[in-house]
């Protein structure tokens, strides 16, 4: 097929996506209930402990049963990664961008039975799931091109002005040694495998460690670099509980440096406990987001509605980048209300493996409870639920974790505001003044992504004043979500990340180095 997925082209793919998707499905359930184990030092490892995993579409489906890891396979993993590490490092740039680059192509050819897995592990639509697996792909080989495109980011020097003598200079790049890689559950395989291709392809060794929700994902990911042929050691999964195995990879000697995708909170513990101790250690910690939207009055209604419905509303609103607050001049509140009301009516809810569904389930009973306490929350609050509120139990729905999206308009003192809720939730006011729009969409602590809809003469104006790291203007395909490696760079300021520099921008790959300065005199 000529069709390239990517987030913004995934909502009118060609028949034979969806044909693939069924058969993929029919042959991964075929397969569901079986046991999988731990990839250390290049073989599968079984563990003491496993834990049944159900499906959240629905409570009865048992996908399997996976490895619970203790502190004794962390110690092995980190060990095993340290000890290859010295051969993976010394390795040329080609090799290495050679192997991280088979380990995309296994992946594209299993691209279909891991969506699959995806769907049934997550809960997302089949399209959300090819997207992941997808930019999973092409994380990998975008790394690689990057990588080899800047020769490992060595740099000849001016030789020193010296009489009598040359002086040689030259900046070189080294990794710094075993990379930890802590993914969460709503991009298993695309926030574990693009920091793994990065840290790889630097040099480092890989242990990674997938959310306790999602394991499945984080052991095909290991699947396709077992049958890339890695070296043994260079990556090894270990699955199991963040208080459990999180802290220990987080505290073990060997941990060099740590990627992490999750809360605030658990964020700015690792990039505390990773700047104490004898010397400070890199932590990338990609955090959350409480994403703002505003709609001014000479906006095009119909493509704002539409991406304020994708992005607020998608996968559950389970995204860091979710669209969350939104913000609409007063003058056309009413009309794009009603278009917004129009696009939610025409989703259906329901079993995420039919390609009817475009909304699944959230990811587990504690997320459901969540949201009937942030709907209570709402209403205490007084605000005005214009859309949902109910937790759908009827009929099929009744065994798995199925919402209605909700749209409200609060008083701007509602402390729903300032809380991320990861879930289809999304709080609306209405602004009389621009410049107050975009003071409400910069009072927050985090800035991961933001949304505009407006006159083109506008664009300037909001690129300019707001806080966040990813930016769009007019975008029907999603008003805060959808970002793409090689396309959009995604990372976020303030609270919602830790360094600055963006996944799959021109500056990810050196986070995963230290500059080193050579001067030989000959």
């Amino acid at each position: 097929m000529s069709f390239r997925l990517t987030y913004a082209t995934m909502f009118n793919p060609p028949e034979a996506m969806h044909e693939r998707f069924d058969a993929a499905m029919a042959r991964v359930e075929a397969g569901l209930g079986e046991r999988h184990g731990l990839f250390i030092a290049g073989e599968d490892r079984p563990a003491a402990r496993y834990a049944q995993r159900h499906s959240p579409i629905d409570n009865e489906l048992v996908l399997g049963e996976f490895a619970l890891a203790d502190e004794a396979d962390v110690d092995a993993a980190m060990k095993a990664a340290h000890a290859a590490w010295p051969k993976w490092r010394s390795l040329p740039v080609a090799e290495r961008a050679r192997l991280v680059r088979k380990v995309g192509d296994l992946m594209e050819q299993r691209v279909y039975e891991i969506a699959a897995a995806l769907t049934l592990e997550v809960g997302k639509n089949r399209m959300e799931a090819l997207g992941e697996t997808q930019e999973t792909v092409d994380f990998f080989h975008h790394y690689a091109d990057d990588f080899e495109r800047h020769a490992g980011y060595e740099h000849e020097l001016p030789n020193d002005p010296l009489e009598g003598a040359v002086s040689r200079n030259r900046s070189v790049m080294r990794p710094h040694g075993v990379w930890v890689v802590i993914a969460p559950f709503n991009f298993p395989l695309a926030l574990a495998g693009g920091p793994v291709a990065a840290a790889l392809v630097t040099g480092n060794t890989v242990v990674v460690k997938a959310a306790s929700d999602t394991p499945w994902s984080g052991r095909l990911l290991a699947d396709c670099i077992r049958d890339a042929g890695l070296p043994p050691g260079v990556f090894n999964y270990v699955s199991g509980s963040g208080r459990e195995v999180g802290e220990a990879l987080a505290n073990h000697p060997l941990t060099a440096g740590i990627t992490f995708t999750g809360s605030v909170g658990v964020g700015m513990q690792l990039l505390r406990q990773m700047a104490s101790g004898a010397y400070p250690r890199p932590c990338i910690a990609e955090m959350g987001g409480k994403n703002p939207c505003i709609v001014t009055d000479k906006a095009d209604l119909e493509r704002a509605a539409a991406g304020i419905v994708r992005s607020a509303f998608g996968m559950g609103g389970q995204k860091c980048s979710a669209l969350s607050r939104l913000y609409v001049h007063e003058s056309v509140a009413d009309e794009l209300t009603a278009k917004v009301m129009e696009k939610i009516a025409a989703i259906q809810v329901g079993d995420a493996r039919r390609r009817e569904h475009w909304l699944g389930p959230v990811i587990n009973e504690a997320a459901y409870s969540n949201y009937a306490n942030y709907v209570q929350l709402l209403k205490a609050g007084e605000a005005r639920l214009v859309n949902g509120g109910q937790r759908l139990r009827e009929g099929e729905l009744a065994r798995g974790w199925y919402v209605e999206p909700v749209l409200a308009e609060a008083a701007l003192s509602h402390p729903l505001w300032k809380q991320e809720m990861f879930l289809p939730i999304v709080m609306m006011h209405r602004y009389r003044d621009r410049d107050e729009a975009m003071r409400l969409a910069n009072d927050t602590d985090m800035g991961l992504t933001a949304g505009f809809y407006g006159g083109a003469d506008e664009v300037p104006w909001f690129q300019e004043h707001i806080e966040a790291g990813v930016t769009y203007a007019n975008r029907p395909q999603g008003a805060t979500t959808g970002a793409w490696p090689g396309y959009q760079p995604f990372g976020g300021w303030k609270g919602s990340g830790s360094t600055g520099k963006a996944i799959a921008s021109f500056y990810y790959l050196q986070q995963y180095l230290r500059e080193q300065s050579r001067t030989v005199v000959d």
